[in-house]
């Protein structure tokens, strides 16, 4: 689990990059091949192995020497972590089929959301289409689980993260949040499947937010949070340790 997702963090923050600069006519054509941003020259299969070839390479590019960033090294740990403690989760030997059909499901989510997490915290917006997968991720994720035992929890939960965000949004015109948090938010609370561990990601994400921002947001008057990052780093936390939180809090 490590190993994949180390693969599909790299594979994610790439595709997140090329869709921004597209966006931003940066990109006229599809590259076949990833390529450095600064000399242009397409990378050898060596220089492009998750986490490895960062570290081998210092987080510079081998032919110009330009510096890569961290988002990329950062990206492939991130999604490598939370795939194995995700992973970790499930009882191989005792699960059913309708758990494995869950298991896949939140996998999934948890890459559309790191997605979602990425091409946020680079440019400040949610694509739709993604937020739309991510709420069909989602809801197939729950599926086993009303099978099995119909509950409502779930949709409490998303109504009560989605409508804390909404309200939000709307109060504030769009100040405090963006358009898309209340629909990120609202699709955590449904694949969360409890009110408590939404209030729980909730805080999470805006503690989060306000440790890590706070230096730069003290010293650069009006500067903006970008919420969808810290609302993707709450869920994981959340979900992988969510029967803990649900024996402490019962």
């Amino acid at each position: 689990m490590f190993v994949v997702g180390a693969i599909f963090g790299s594979f994610l923050c790439c595709q997140a990059r090329r869709l921004y600069l597209r966006e931003e006519k940066k990109l006229s054509s599809r590259p076949k091949r990833s390529v450095c941003l600064h000399c242009k020259k397409t990378l050898k299969w060596y220089d492009n192995i998750p986490i490895v070839s960062w570290l081998v390479l210092r987080g510079k590019c081998r032919k110009c020497h330009q510096k890569i960033g961290y988002l990329e090294i950062i990206s492939e740990l991130a999604t490598a972590v939370s795939l194995t403690a995700i992973g970790a989760t499930i009882n191989v030997e005792a699960a059913a089929p309708l758990e494995w059909l869950s298991f896949a499901a939140i996998i999934l989510f948890t890459l559309t959301m790191i997605f979602l997490g990425i091409y946020d915290g680079m440019c400040g917006r949610l694509p739709v289409v993604w937020l739309i997968v991510a709420v069909v991720f989602a809801v197939v994720s729950i599926i086993p689980g009303l099978v099995n035992n119909f509950s409502i929890q779930p949709f409490l939960s998303a109504g009560l993260f989605g409508g804390i965000y909404l309200g939000l949004y709307l109060i504030s015109r769009g100040k405090w949040v963006g358009d898309g948090d209340w629909i990120l938010a609202f699709t955590i609370g449904l694949s969360l499947g409890h009110p408590w561990l939404s209030l729980v990601a909730l805080s999470l994400a805006n503690l989060s937010a306000c440790l890590i921002m706070y230096p730069t947001a003290k010293k650069q008057k009006n500067h903006q949070i970008y919420f969808g990052p810290f609302l993707v780093l709450a869920f994981i936390i959340t979900y992988v340790f969510r029967d803990i939180i649900l024996l402490c809090i019962s």
